[in-house]
């Protein structure tokens, strides 16, 4: 098991090119799945006599130990990955698991927050005006304006920003390069951030955003600074960067954008990906709508 393991996460790592959080997740999923087999089949992993009924079996383990139905559906698709894996290295001739079904899971509708609530904390006097501050603020607003991913952000050079154009370069997954528009108040914070960043850290640093030792940041560092930065919207049940995300597509979406642009600009390889903003509840959407001052202005942006 060990080897083929591996070889496993090799091939997740240089030809799928998942990211380092995905991977630990997939090794996570396989080692659990050999421990509950361990125990139910005398001490003994063989791929090659593990069928569906085992399967099925850890399924029904995990639900029993109150495992979210979610959680499940990802482990099984980590071990579906796995035997098609073996499959395609000959190792195996079928995949027992082709015919497995995980349990039905109701999907949860994206968190976002409300574009006022985003106002008061990205024009607000939470942030200090000293490097860090301006730093964080952006990082902020960068999320919120243009709906990147978190390893998207840590991975901005200070090569793939183009000031003239407006126009930011990113590596999302799969190693897949897209150009994201920017609009010119952005311009001016991130303009602002450099300068300060470049008077008071350096300029030999080729990433964009650095700590104070010019070190890149993290990305459990960007998940502390966004945390923080909206802990005082206590009503949120998650505060992370994908909240942003979804708070881009969300406002994106509700402010009339097409979802082929919005697909476009958060980097998805399907419309079904987006397509989970269009079930955002109505009466969610028309919370938010009544809510911007804008709304409330006869023939505004936002209404009639």
């Amino acid at each position: 098991m060990n080897r083929l393991r591996n070889s496993f996460i090799e091939y997740l790592k240089y030809e799928r090119k998942y990211s380092d959080c995905t991977i630990q997740a997939y090794a996570k999923d396989l080692d659990l799945f050999e421990v509950y087999v361990k125990e139910n089949q005398e001490s003994v992993f063989d791929h090659e006599v593990i069928d569906a009924d085992i399967v099925r079996n850890w399924i029904i383990h995990l639900l029993d130990n109150k495992a979210a139905p979610s959680s499940v559906n990802r482990k099984l698709s980590s071990l579906k990955s796995f035997f098609k894996f073996l499959v395609k290295q000959g190792v195996i001739s079928t995949n027992p698991l082709r015919f497995v079904v995980g349990p039905k899971t109701k999907k949860p509708l994206p968190v976002f927050i409300r574009e006022t609530d985003m106002n008061e904390i990205l024009d607000g006097d939470g942030f200090k005006d000293d490097f860090e501050g301006v730093r964080n603020r952006l990082i902020l607003e960068l999320f919120y304006d243009t709906g990147i991913r978190r390893s998207e952000l840590v991975g901005i050079r200070n090569a793939d920003i183009d000031y003239s154009g407006c126009k930011l370069r990113v590596t999302g997954k799969g190693d897949k390069q897209r150009l994201i528009p920017f609009a010119e108040n952005l311009k001016k914070r991130m303009i602002a951030y450099k300068e300060i960043r470049d008077r008071e850290i350096g300029t030999e640093s080729e990433w964009f955003f650095i700590r104070k030792n010019g070190n890149p940041l993290s990305v459990s560092i960007i998940y502390g600074i966004v945390k923080k930065s909206l802990s005082g919207l206590t009503t949120l049940p998650k505060r992370s960067p994908h909240v942003l995300r979804h708070s881009f597509a969300t406002s994106m979406l509700n402010n009339g954008a097409e979802l082929n642009a919005i697909k476009e600009l958060l980097g998805h390889s399907s419309l079904a990906t987006t397509n989970v903003y269009t079930h955002t509840t109505f009466e969610e959407l028309k919370k938010v709508y009544h809510a911007h001052p804008r709304a409330k202005k006869e023939g505004g942006f936002y209404g009639h």
